[in-house]
């Protein structure tokens, strides 16, 4: 979200230099100004993104950053006809678009040339905050944020708060691709590769799509977990138990974020099935043509969701009870996520960090 440039007066957890920890920080959030929402932030999911983009995987080198783009808050203050004062509310992954190419007409905001991520792009100019452009976005890891209309979802009254954030990244990340190729068909199987946050975000939204589920895991240590969300688990080093399931899947939805093996995988893909990358892996797959071509497969890639899809999402999982497995921290705990990420550890619950506590740390 915008922010001034040596601004004061917001409690945020921001990495200071790449490869440092979490600290608390002040930062500054400009008033808001024509269509924008200004947001007290109750809590924020953690996401693994936060983590590679502070430590500079990604190239980013932009600092101090507050990540956070899982948030949900309620409205303090509004110059949006949209949204009103003590409005509960969601804000995802982007804060601003160009909002009138084709791309950003048609919905599809995350793939325009001008989309504006939640944290660490810089801020454009002309949207109505001057004193916060070309500096960098600083994101839901702090007390307040304003936000664009546009870029800010009303929340269905039975979805609990504490659960918003990580259906606005998990979620929406895996229901775009299932809304996609998998929705609305009938006997649908799916195979869902990895099992921590996102897959087990893409296994309930199938499930809850009416899909037979198989979760492709690194061994079988979480067969429980699988059959207890109503999924079947293979572990994918399994060869033999992999050709013994050729032509099997219609859709299989890669959600691992690390290089691996995924010729086998794909061979349980009926005639004609979709292979879909979620993860951000930055080395190439070698996949064979003939693989491809024998079997008239595609291989496709999935970011978010737009606006309307991201609605569309927080609305379905309200109504089929499609929630994430969370735990709530302190704002003191947060470091330690990292930390987890790092290792590995973190699993498949969701780490979401109640903003409230962020005056401890102060």
């Amino acid at each position: 979200m915008a922010t001034i440039p040596n601004g004061t007066g917001t409690k945020a957890l921001a990495v200071i230099e790449a490869g440092g920890e979490l600290k608390p920080i002040e930062i500054g959030r400009p008033e808001p100004s024509t269509d924008d929402v200004h947001i007290k932030v109750h809590f924020c999911g953690q996401c693994h993104s936060d983590l590679h983009a502070t430590n500079g995987d990604w190239g980013i080198h932009l600092y101090p950053m507050a990540p956070g783009h899982e948030i949900a808050g309620t409205v303090i203050g509004s110059k949006s006809s949209k949204f009103s004062v003590g409005q509960r509310v969601g804000v995802g992954c982007m804060v601003m678009s160009c909002m009138e190419c084709d791309l950003c007409k048609d919905g599809l905001e995350q793939h325009c040339p001008a989309m504006t991520q939640t944290y660490s792009s810089p801020f454009p100019k002309g949207c109505g905050h001057d004193a916060c452009a070309g500096y960098h976005t600083n994101g839901g890891y702090s007390e307040e944020i304003v936000v664009h209309e546009r870029f800010v979802f009303a929340l269905p009254e039975n979805l609990a708060m504490e659960y918003v954030g990580p259906l606005l990244c998990a979620g929406i990340t895996t229901y775009s691709p299932l809304n996609r190729y998998v929705k609305g068909k009938e006997n649908q199987t799916v195979g869902v590769v990895g099992f921590g946050g996102l897959g087990m975000m893409t296994v309930k939204l199938a499930k809850a799509m009416g899909a037979d589920v198989t979760v492709f895991s690194r061994g079988t240590s979480k067969i429980d977990q699988a059959e207890a969300v109503g999924a079947k688990l293979v572990d994918h080093g399994d060869a033999e138990k992999l050709q013994a399931m050729a032509r099997t899947m219609d859709t299989v939805i890669d959600t691992v974020s690390t290089g691996h093996e995924v010729a086998g995988i794909i061979g349980t893909l009926k005639v004609g099935g979709m292979y879909c990358f979620l993860g951000g892996v930055p080395t190439p797959y070698p996949i064979s043509a003939f693989q491809l071509l024998f079997n008239r497969y595609s291989v496709s890639g999935s970011l978010i969701g737009g606006v309307p899809e991201t609605a569309e999402m927080l609305q379905f999982c309200a109504d089929h009870n499609v929630l994430p497995d969370i735990e709530v921290i302190p704002a003191s705990g947060a470091a330690k996520v990292f930390a987890d990420f790092e290792k590995g550890t973190v699993g498949a619950v969701r780490k979401v960090i109640d903003m409230s506590t962020i005056d401890e740390l102060f």
